[in-house]
């Protein structure tokens, strides 16, 4: 058998690894974006200097041979489903039992005028983080579209650089899609102290210059000069390639409980699954996307069940948690909150009727498995108050602080 991975992501890599586990089957990885795999959160910190892209690589270059997994650096552009192939850009083919498409994402652009002027710029692939570096040479100002977990990362890569950030943002608080009242709030001014600008209620217009970005209009009519624009708002699943081959997208590729697309042998995992009308554009989604996948191929095959929602970021100086369901607007359910007096530590629990549903977490480091396994076992918040102490990650180093 042999299976072949369009994307070298965590989604692909982690698909061939479980492949690789499981069988014999002779695995190719296909990638045009790099010739390995590397860790996408930390390119912002080859930007900042504190990593080298060499740093970013969690296997050495040998473990593909040791482990039998051809490594194809080079962009498909057609596949045939029916002789079940696909063809690179340079002619070559390559023929599969089993594809998988694992294409992740992209930006979202909302075609403004000037979008395409140089100076503008994505941030979600290798190739995006080399045309920043070039556009920051002499940069002063810029301007950040949107706020979000993207949105940090490019304003505390450019603050790095010592470039003058703006950040608009079009809800009246920082992120207050997702985070309630007390998290939104507590972000939003420790970016403020970091010396970003952020713009609430604030939207982009247009982008200004000729060939390259000279400033920006927003909606209000309020122009501003800038040397570089970053737009972070939003990623959309990468399905052109789906698409000219007739398989089926709707958002996303649709697929399966198996990962299984419209055309027979071929499956679609990570950012790019449109799964029971839902993408999961994270990262730990798309690890348990590629292991799943993994997994059905080589005949286990079993529908796939999402675990407990669970993400992790970081705002500046602050560490974020997130498990379970923490709504935004926190109808419908109860919280039980604590906030240190001085420092920026944050935790809420979120229960529904007595049972736990959620926690959030800032500048706190809670242990994952815990507070998952509170959620799937439906425990009520009086156990999970009484035994918090088991959650908390930084128990060897710090003091637990928090009093409930």
């Amino acid at each position: 058998m042999h299976v072949v991975v369009i994307g070298n992501g965590v989604a692909g890599v982690t698909a061939a690894r479980t492949i690789r586990k499981r069988s014999d089957a002779k695995i190719t990885i296909v990638s045009s974006e790099s010739p390995h795999f590397f860790s996408r959160p930390a390119l912002m910190y080859i930007y900042m200097g504190h990593l080298e892209f060499e740093h970013t690589k969690p296997y050495e270059d040998h473990f593909w041979r040791k482990n039998r997994i051809d490594l194809l650096h080079a962009r498909v552009d057609a596949i045939d489903t029916t002789a079940r192939s696909i063809t690179m850009n340079n002619g070559s083919t390559l023929t599969y039992d089993a594809l998988v498409l694992a294409t992740g994402s992209r930006t979202a652009f909302y075609d403004w005028p000037g979008q395409n002027l140089r100076g503008v710029h994505g941030f979600t692939t290798l190739q995006d983080l080399a045309a920043i570096e070039a556009s920051s040479v002499g940069a002063r100002k810029a301007i950040v579209v949107g706020g979000g977990l993207i949105g940090v990362e490019a304003a505390e890569m450019l603050h790095a650089r010592g470039i003058d950030v703006t950040m608009l943002v079009r809800e009246n608080a920082y992120w207050r899609n997702v985070l309630p009242p007390e998290e939104s709030a507590m972000i939003g001014a420790h970016l403020a102290r970091h010396g970003i600008d952020i713009r609430y209620n604030t939207e982009l217009r247009s982008i200004d210059g000729t060939e390259c970005v000279r400033g920006v209009t927003l909606t209000t009519g309020e122009t501003i000069a800038s040397n570089m624009v970053m737009i972070c708002t939003g990623v959309r699943p990468t399905t052109d390639l789906a698409l000219r081959s007739g398989i089926a997208v709707q958002r996303g590729i649709v697929v399966n409980e198996f990962f299984e697309t419209s055309a027979p042998h071929v499956y679609a995992v990570g950012d790019c699954a449109e799964q029971n009308g839902i993408v999961e554009l994270l990262w730990y989604s798309a690890r348990a996307h590629g292991e799943h996948v993994g997994a059905v191929i080589c005949g286990e095959r079993s529908p796939y069940a999402r675990d407990v929602f669970y993400n992790s970021a970081k705002f500046f100086d602050i560490e974020y948690q997130t498990y379970g369901s923490v709504p935004a607007k926190l109808d419908g359910v109860t919280s039980i909150v604590w906030q240190h007096a001085h420092k920026d530590r944050f935790l809420r629990i979120v229960h529904r009727d007595g049972i736990v549903c959620g926690f959030n977490a800032l500048g706190l480091r809670l242990r994952a498995e815990i507070c998952m396994q509170w959620i799937r076992a439906r425990t009520p918040v009086d156990v999970v108050l009484r035994d918090l102490k088991r959650a908390n990650f930084n128990e060897e180093f710090f003091a637990w602080e928090v009093a409930v």
